[in-house]
Formats: C-alpha cells, sequence, structure tokens
C-alpha cells in the first residue's frame, strides 16, 4: 500500500503539480521506497509483538478455562460416588432396622453439607478439612462396628493453612471401603496428618485388606483416578504420591502437599 502511494505521488501527482522540479526524477520513487523500509520494519515488529503477546494472553485464557471446567468436573464426580456409597450403608441398616441408623443420617447430612456449600471454593482451610474427615471417620466406623480398630492422629496443624478439599478422603474412603469388603475381622486402619516446618503437609493412610478378588483392582477406580488427576491440575510439581502394598496385607498411601502456594487463598 505504501509503495502504490509512493507511485502515484512520483508517477502522478509530481509529474501534474511540480513538471519541471521533482517530476523531472521518476526514479525518485525507488529511493522514497527504500527510505521507508526501515520504518517499516519497526512497525511491523512491534505488529507481530504485539499480536503475539495478545495470542499468548487468550491461549493462557483458555487454558485456565479447560483448567477449571476440568477441576469442577472432577469434583462434582466425588460427590456422586461417595454418596453412592453411603446409601447403600444407610439401606442395609434400614433393613436390619438398626437403632444406629438415624445417627448415620444426622452423620450423611453433616458430611454432604460441607461437600454441597463449604467445598465451592478451590480450596478451604486445612482446620475445616480436618473436622470434615473426622465427620466422614465417625460415620464410616460404623461399618465396621467392632470388627477392627482406627486410630486418626494430627500432629502441628496450623490454622493458616489452606487445601484443596476432598483430597484426602479419598485415600480415606478407599481405606475403609476396602478393608471391611476383604476382612470380617482385625480390621486396622491408621490415619496420620503431620505438617512440616517446610510448610508441607504429611499425609499417610495405611489399611490392612485380604488379597481376595474384590480388592484385586486397589489402585483403581473413580476414586484413586480423580483424585491423582486433580492433584497434577492443582498442585503442580508441589506433591508426592506413593501407594504401596506389602506382602498382600497392608494397602499403604504416602502423600507429601506443599501448602505454601495456597496460604493466602
Amino acid at each position: 500500500m505504501i509503495g502504490i502511494i509512493i507511485f502515484i505521488e512520483e508517477a502522478v501527482l509530481e509529474q501534474i503539480y511540480y513538471p519541471d522540479t521533482r517530476g523531472r526524477k521518476f526514479l525518485g520513487v525507488f529511493r522514497n521506497l527504500l527510505g521507508t523500509v526501515p520504518t517499516l520494519t519497526v512497525l511491523v515488529s512491534f505488529k507481530f509483538a504485539w499480536d503475539l503477546l495478545r495470542n499468548q494472553k487468550q491461549i493462557e485464557k483458555l487454558k485456565s478455562a479447560a483448567k477449571e471446567s476440568e477441576l469442577q468436573f472432577l469434583k462434582s464426580q466425588i460427590n456422586p460416588h461417595f454418596l453412592f456409597n453411603n446409601l447403600n450403608n444407610v439401606y442395609a441398616y434400614a433393613v436390619e432396622q438398626s437403632p444406629k441408623t438415624p445417627e448415620i443420617i444426622l452423620e450423611l447430612s453433616a458430611v454432604l453439607r460441607y461437600m454441597l456449600y463449604d467445598c465451592k471454593a478451590d480450596y478451604v482451610s486445612l482446620e475445616n478439612e480436618i473436622k470434615q474427615i473426622k465427620s466422614y471417620i465417625s460415620l464410616s466406623e460404623l461399618q465396621i462396628e467392632d470388627r477392627g480398630k482406627v486410630t486418626f492422629n494430627t500432629k502441628n496443624i496450623s490454622n493458616t493453612k489452606h487445601i484443596a478439599p476432598l483430597i484426602l478422603i479419598v485415600f480415606i474412603e478407599n481405606a475403609f471401603k476396602h478393608s471391611s469388603s476383604s476382612q470380617s475381622d482385625e480390621i486396622e486402619i491408621e490415619i496420620l496428618l503431620e505438617e512440616l516446618e517446610s510448610g508441607t503437609l504429611k499425609f499417610q493412610c495405611k489399611n490392612t485388606y485380604r488379597n481376595q478378588s474384590n480388592t484385586s483392582c486397589l489402585s483403581g477406580g473413580i476414586g484413586l483416578e480423580n483424585v491423582q488427576k486433580r492433584l497434577l491440575l492443582l498442585y503442580p510439581n508441589a506433591h508426592d504420591l506413593k501407594i504401596t502394598t506389602i506382602d498382600n496385607e497392608y494397602f499403604i498411601v504416602d502423600l507429601i502437599i506443599g501448602l505454601n502456594k495456597t496460604n493466602s487463598k
């Protein structure tokens, strides 16, 4: 476009208005065109840089939106999974007309209230999450009754740290599910939560199980797959998850999460 403008000026306008001076040197069009090259180069570079920056921002927004959508989808999967398992327990107690049925319903109501209303935020206080875990353990202990022992210990937990909700409960749920489904007695479930000085959270969940057909896929299932994906999205390069078995008798989950990144949430 600039070349056409210069050509019209040199070949037409100057020939009409300045035939005896500037109009004599038609070759000035090439000299004027070459003179604009540095300016055009700078302007075009700025244009490309601006477009690149704008496109990069759009890409980041799309990535962020996709990540948020996936997190919401993964979180929405947890509630039906949890509800399905515990409604079966309520049904079993109701069929037996157990006097514990109202207590189970109340505990389940408290847990669901937390999931539906308090877990809408990306991060919740670690203190509230621990209260939720205690309620869930109280609910789940009714499943095993006198068939075993459950211990839950916390160390150095502060009230200033935050954590993504419903991360830890998936491992605890699997511990109860697989222990109670494969053992009729001598069930052992040990849960430890410790806040280290480095601002990281150490979580360990250890449970006994028997290597039977209904526990052949302990590391699978929607629950564990779900939480592993959430950890990758919420704590990239800030978590370490190890799932091991010992002599086909113990199933152990060790998880380290860096809480500093969510400290100000």
